[in-house]
C-alpha cells in the first residue's frame, strides 16, 4: 500500500473537514406545511399545551412536532426537548443491546434524531443528547415524573396502552408542550391494546386539547406510498 505524505493527509483532512462542515451547514432553517392539515397541526401546536395527531406513516407529523420542538427552544420557551417512545419491536427481536440507554434507545429513537438533525445539524443534537438538552427517555422512566418547562414529543402511541398513555399525559408541568403522535392502523400490539383512539376519543371534547387527523392526502413521502395506503389498509 502507498504510504500517504504529509500533504496528501493534510488534503484528506481539509476534504473530511469540508464534509463534516457541509453536513452542519445543510440543516433546515425553516420548514413550512405542505398540506392544509399540516398547517393546521402547526398551528394548533402554537396554541395548545396538549396536542393529538393522528394518521397514516409519512404525512409528517413526527417531523412538524419535532420542528415546533426546536423552535421552542430557539426562542426560550423551554429549557429542553424530553421524546419517548414505546420499546416495541415490529414484529422482530432485536435480542440485547449494548452501551447506556442513549444507545440502547438508538434504533427506536433514529427517525427522531434524524429529523433534529435536518433541523439543527447532527453536531449539536449529538452534544445537546449528550448535556441533557435533548432527553431520551424510555417510557419506563417516566412515571412519577413532573415535566416543566419542557417540549415533550410522546412518538408511536399507537404502541402504548390507554393506561401508558394516561400516564403520560399526567407527567405535563408548567410552560410545557406536549404533542403526542400515532397510527391507530398501524399498532404493532395485540388487538384491543393500544389506547392511543380511546384517548383521543376521551380528550376530544376539551377545549385546550387539539386533535388533529391526518389523511393518506398528506403524506408527503414517496408517491406511492400515498398510493399503497389505502390499498393496504
Amino acid at each position: 500500500m502507498a504510504k500517504r505524505t504529509a500533504s496528501s493527509a493534510r488534503v484528506v483532512a481539509l476534504t473530511e473537514a469540508d464534509e463534516d462542515g457541509f453536513r452542519e451547514q445543510s440543516y433546515l432553517k425553516t420548514v413550512k406545511p405542505r398540506t392544509s392539515n399540516q398547517e393546521a397541526l402547526m398551528a394548533a401546536i402554537d396554541a395548545h399545551a396538549l396536542t393529538l395527531a393522528v394518521g397514516p406513516a409519512g404525512t409528517g407529523k413526527t417531523y412538524l412536532a419535532v420542528t415546533k420542538a426546536v423552535e421552542a427552544m430557539s426562542a426560550g420557551r423551554v429549557t429542553r426537548i424530553v421524546i419517548t417512545r414505546p420499546v416495541v419491536e415490529a414484529g422482530e427481536s432485536l435480542g440485547f443491546l449494548p452501551g447506556d440507554i442513549n444507545e440502547k434507545m438508538d434504533p427506536w429513537m433514529r427517525p427522531i434524531y434524524d429529523a433534529l438533525s435536518d433541523r439543527l445539524g447532527a453536531r449539536q443534537v449529538r452534544q445537546m443528547t449528550k448535556d441533557g438538552t435533548v432527553e431520551i427517555a424510555p417510557l419506563a422512566y417516566m412515571r412519577g415524573r413532573t415535566i416543566s418547562r419542557s417540549f415533550v414529543i410522546v412518538d408511536e402511541a399507537q404502541n402504548m396502552t390507554f393506561q401508558q398513555i394516561k400516564m403520560l399525559l399526567t407527567r405535563l408541568g408548567w410552560h410545557s408542550t406536549m404533542v403526542i403522535t400515532g397510527d391507530p392502523d398501524q399498532t404493532d400490539l395485540l388487538p384491543g391494546m393500544s389506547g392511543l383512539e380511546e384517548a383521543v376519543r376521551r380528550l376530544d371534547p376539551l377545549d385546550d386539547v387539539a386533535i388533529v387527523r391526518m389523511t393518506t392526502q398528506d403524506i408527503v413521502r414517496h408517491p406511492l406510498v400515498a398510493a399503497m395506503m389505502p390499498l393496504l389498509s
